[in-house]
């Protein structure tokens, strides 16, 4: 993922599906047939708007200018029973992860997370009967049809939520961007100043025999993220879709170690109470500048949870945080 604004993680659209064709009323006539029967044939459905799930897509920002979303309508029915056209059906590709909601009452329609998985976001109407449909013994020439059914307009959202099995979680500064450049292929931007990352990450983690995960890198979370300060609340939605949070804390934290992980799940816990069912995992990062004798001794107040002391730069024990990472994801 590219920084800036070509990540956009959030659109709202006005769909409106096509409407129904017409019934026809027409009555059989030809060169032997003066007074036929009804031979109306049914109205075409209008286009759906459909979403589908597409792994070359990683945000919605083809779909950010696109606010007016409109399908075709069917085409009439025609004489001899002839079917009226189908409208053709608008597919807006999307990104695996992305929720689709109703903008009115918020509520959640459905969710992509296949490649190719495809779901109805505004269903078109349906074609009209023509009139052969009416004919009874009572009524032998019937001629009326019906019409086809209005399509539906209505405002959605699309939000996306990137799915990853690692979400690297952090102040700023934290490390995370050099860790992921350093296991992955994913090519953060890297400063020493606060707010680096201003978007989500992805970089896919080379394992042992083959295997493989993906690690995505979150924005810095600061104190009162959950209320809306600073970048923390616009991505803290992204952490909801990984497997394992990894917190990570750097060795030289004005606090300590453990004070500034309960400040880190307390963001996240005020946010979304189930991220705590998650398994975590606490990387303390820039540790090549500690002997061993300082190491020690800062363990003693480690949080009880797996942890490990590694260094992106020297690569120190990075081979041992995958072996603690796919652990927690295996597990």
């Amino acid at each position: 993922m590219s920084q800036g604004s070509n990540f956009v993680d959030y659109v709202k659209i006005c769909c409106r599906s096509g409407k129904g064709g017409a019934g026809s009323a027409h009555l059989h006539r030809d060169i032997l047939t003066s007074m036929g029967g009804p031979d109306g044939g049914d109205g075409g459905r209008g286009g759906h708007i459909i979403v589908k799930g597409s792994i070359h897509i990683w945000t919605l920002l083809h779909l950010k200018y696109r606010k007016h979303i409109i399908a075709e309508d069917g085409g009439a029915g025609g004489s001899s029973h002839k079917f009226g056209k189908q409208g053709k059906d608008e597919i807006l590709e999307v990104p695996l992860g992305t929720i689709a909601k109703d903008a009115e009452t918020g509520e959640v329609l459905f969710e992509i997370t296949k490649d190719g998985e495809t779901k109805i976001l505004t269903a078109g109407g349906r074609g009209g009967l023509g009139n052969a449909h009416f004919k009874n013994s009572v009524q032998q020439t019937p001629r009326f049809a019906q019409p086809g059914e209005q399509g539906q307009e209505v405002w959605n959202i699309l939000e996306l939520k990137v799915l990853a099995d690692v979400g690297l979680v952090g102040f700023p500064n934290a490390g995370k961007s050099t860790l992921l450049s350093v296991v992955s292929a994913a090519k953060p931007e890297i400063a020493d100043y606060p707010f680096t990352t201003i978007v989500p990450n992805l970089g896919i983690v080379s394992y042992r025999g083959g295997k493989s995960f993906v690690m995505a890198d979150i924005p810095g979370i600061i104190e009162g993220a959950s209320k809306g300060k600073g970048l923390g609340y616009r991505f803290l939605r992204h952490i909801e879709r990984n497997s394992v949070l990894l917190f990570m804390v750097p060795a030289d934290t004005s606090r300590s170690i453990k004070e500034e992980y309960e400040i880190l799940k307390s963001e996240l816990e005020s946010y979304n109470p189930e991220l705590m069912q998650k398994p975590h995992v606490l990387a303390i990062t820039k540790s090549d500048m500690l002997d061993d004798e300082l190491m020690d001794e800062m363990k003693q107040d480690l949080p009880g949870i797996p942890s490990i002391f590694i260094s992106s730069v020297a690569e120190k024990n990075i081979l041992e945080l995958k072996d603690m990472l796919w652990k927690a994801i295996e597990g």
